[in-house]
């Protein structure tokens, strides 16, 4: 080793260049709450359980969700529908209880990638931070979105153009 490079003063002058380089660029830092990020129209946020046209809940609580989920972080308890509730849900067999425990949840897309009856997606919404565990705890009362169709969460962009062109066949059971 050459005098030199037993000082580390070369090392050192590398140092000094790159952090002058990094103090003249721009700032990469987000002022929020004033300034919101421009989030992906793919970004994978807060879940939602979608109603169908007629305002029924999708959701049958087959559980192919809670297994395809990684981190477990969903649960469900069904049930059978009763007469008189056909206005409420849309098949035979309906989840009483449907929880995701948000600490749990690795937001990967599982979940809306099992559903068969394309009940549950992720939507574009920040999860709220709270000071308390339990109340990252989501059940029906936070999931389910409005049944007034003007406040529906729109998830069309989550989805492909041939899924969107397969959904307006009105012919298909799965459809109507």
């Amino acid at each position: 080793m050459t005098f030199w490079e037993r000082i580390y003063f070369p090392a050192i002058l590398n140092g000094m260049r790159i952090t002058f380089g990094h103090l003249f660029r721009r700032k990469t830092t987000v002022q929020y709450p004033e300034v919101k990020r421009e989030f992906s129209d793919i970004y994978r946020g807060k879940h939602v359980l979608k109603r169908d046209d007629e305002g029924r809940e999708r959701c049958t609580a087959c559980g192919l969700c809670a297994v395809a989920c990684p981190a477990e972080a969903i649960t469900m308890v069904a049930a059978e529908r009763k007469p008189g509730e056909e206005h409420l849900y849309r098949e035979e067999k309906y989840a009483t209880v449907y929880e995701i425990n948000m600490l749990r949840c690795i937001f990967c897309g599982d979940c809306e990638e099992a559903c068969p009856k394309e009940a549950i997606f992720l939507t574009k919404e920040i999860v709220k931070s709270e000071y308390e565990r339990g109340k990252f705890i989501y059940g029906k009362a936070e999931l389910v979105e409005p049944s007034d169709p003007a406040r529906r969460i729109d998830i069309s962009k989550r989805q492909t153009p041939e899924v969107l062109a397969f959904k307006k066949n009105k012919k298909f059971k799965h459809n109507k």
